[in-house]
């Protein structure tokens, strides 16, 4: 990225898109898109990941709130998706840029090779100008598959996009020490370095038209860090105020983020993939010398520093790694695990060399 030009994701939910009683609220999406419009018009690259199409269809269907059953809920989605992304078309068109819709579903992040077409995907949109607007495939989607919300789906489109900076949309302005609906002196915490279990514990829970609350808001934020990506979570109430966001003066809570410093350089996309979407075929068990060597060292994990072997996986397959009953990361393994097995009992005496996971197909704990 040039200096000075960032690469930001937006994320809004239902709550800031869609009306009380259903639909769409033309008033909330002008506002959203007249604030994107902005930012791109300031010369940066914005990917937009929107909540809303349940919210938006349901009405349609002729139910008077948002739907409990799968089928009614993914049938609202089929409605309601059309009506949004028509929507943005035309909102987006008035300040002369193109969109494009993106849906995704959990399976396309753990495909290895469907994970690599989304990065490309991805970054060729941004590169000829176009604004991605991704949202989870809900027609299609089963529980097994889900993101859980889409504050962790635009937490991990952060990471695999490499942005400079996640922007998380809601209708309250940040993270406060107490509900602020029942405590007057309650104060928004403006800045956090990290996200403890102590800050999890102030939010609440999910709102009326969506899946997410603040806690899932932490919990993305919490695993955009872990990517290298630092996040905001507030209020939009004017057309500039996402401007004001990446100047560090935004109305909310920001989540280890610097405007002056240098961004970071975040996970490589296919380190993302090991940590956080890889299958999982086994796991080995490892000395604290190995677990030492690999953690503070960044050394690849050798053969003799193994202790157990689990499961049936094969070459080349991503298996967890353990330490004293600890997880401690993922890697890509180099040995099945009957080659494994077979090898044990030659690591204490006779010591025999060779490395297991290679330092660059190795991933600490996220």
């Amino acid at each position: 990225m040039k200096k000075g030009r960032m690469r930001l994701v937006v994320k809004v939910g239902s709550s800031s898109l869609a009306a009380a009683g259903g639909g769409v609220d033309r008033s909330k999406m002008t506002l959203l898109v007249s604030a994107v419009s902005k930012l791109r018009e300031a010369g940066h690259q914005v990917v937009l990941v929107s909540s809303g199409a349940v919210a938006s269809g349901y009405q349609s269907l002729g139910y008077q709130q948002r739907p409990r059953t799968l089928a009614a809920k993914q049938a609202a989605a089929a409605i309601g998706q059309s009506l949004l992304m028509q929507t943005y078309t035309q909102m987006f068109a008035a300040h002369c840029f193109s969109v494009a819709q993106i849906l995704l579903t959990r399976s396309d992040f753990s495909h290895r090779e469907r994970y690599q077409h989304a990065f490309q995907t991805l970054s060729l949109l941004l590169d000829k100008d176009i604004l991605p607007i991704i949202n989870e495939n809900d027609t299609v989607s089963v529980a097994e598959l889900t993101f859980g919300d889409n504050d962790m789906l635009g937490a991990l489109v952060a990471g695999l996009v490499h942005a400079d900076l996640y922007l998380i949309l809601t209708d309250t302005d940040g993270l406060y020490d107490q509900d602020p609906r029942n405590h007057p002196g309650a104060k928004r915490i403006a800045w956090l370095q990290e996200i403890t279990e102590e800050v999890e514990a102030l939010a609440g829970g999910a709102s009326q038209l969506g899946t997410g609350g603040m806690r899932s808001k932490l919990i993305a934020a919490k695993t955009a860090q872990g990517l290298g990506i630092p996040s905001f979570i507030g209020k939009l109430t004017q057309p500039a105020d996402l401007l004001d966001v990446i100047h560090g003066q935004g109305n909310g809570t920001y989540v280890s983020y610097h405007p002056e410093a240098p961004a970071a350089n975040g996970l490589p996309t296919r380190k993302q993939w090991i940590a956080l979407h890889s299958p999982i075929r086994g796991s080995i068990t490892i000395d604290s010398g190995a677990a030492e060597a690999i953690l503070k060292k960044r050394s690849s994990l050798l053969l003799a520093g193994v202790r157990d072997v689990s499961g049936t996986f094969e070459q080349n397959e991503v298996i967890e790694v353990y330490c004293d009953g600890s997880l401690i990361g993922r890697g890509v393994s180099r040995y099945a695990a009957e080659e494994l097995l077979d090898l044990l009992p030659l690591t204490g005496s006779t010591r025999r060399s060779g490395t297991v996971i290679h330092r660059d197909q190795w991933t600490q704990t996220i």
